[in-house]
């Protein structure tokens, strides 16, 4: 079920989003990825425990640098950063003991980010996202 759900919240958050137009500043997705890699850190802090914060906060860092990138450089790095956010969170238990983290946490951040991911390749295939910035003048 929270494969299911993941997904369908990544979809509607992304459909919402092109509606909207927020999808189209270019710091949406790139802040969406620094987001779901925050997560972490929160379960982390409710285990009060130093070291599998310390973990955590090495993951936050590393996306959010591949978010900083895909904002600065191309949105592909925010399909990519998704993408491996995905496979973080299908490895997540055997790489760190925080057992602050929900039982149904990564299957569901999982099909999100998998989702999303597949939904921003799709915007910039399709056109309606631009993957580099404008030129500076």
């Amino acid at each position: 079920m929270a494969l299911i759900v993941g997904a369908l919240v990544a979809l509607g958050v992304g459909l919402l989003a092109a509606l909207a137009g927020l999808g189209r500043e270019r710091s949406f997705y790139p802040t969406i990825v620094i987001v779901i890699a925050s997560y972490y850190v929160l379960f982390a802090a409710e285990t009060m425990s130093p070291a599998v914060l310390a973990v955590e906060c090495a993951g936050l860092v590393l996306f959010t640098g591949l978010a900083i990138g895909a904002f600065k450089r191309s949105l592909w790095l925010a399909v990519a950063a998704l993408a491996a956010h995905g496979l973080f969170d299908y490895f997540h238990q055997h790489i760190v003991d925080n057992p602050g983290v929900p039982a149904w946490w990564p299957p569901f951040c999982l099909a999100y980010d998998v989702a999303a991911a597949a939904f921003l390749a799709w915007q910039l295939v399709a056109g309606k996202l631009r993957a580099a910035p404008l030129a500076e003048r």
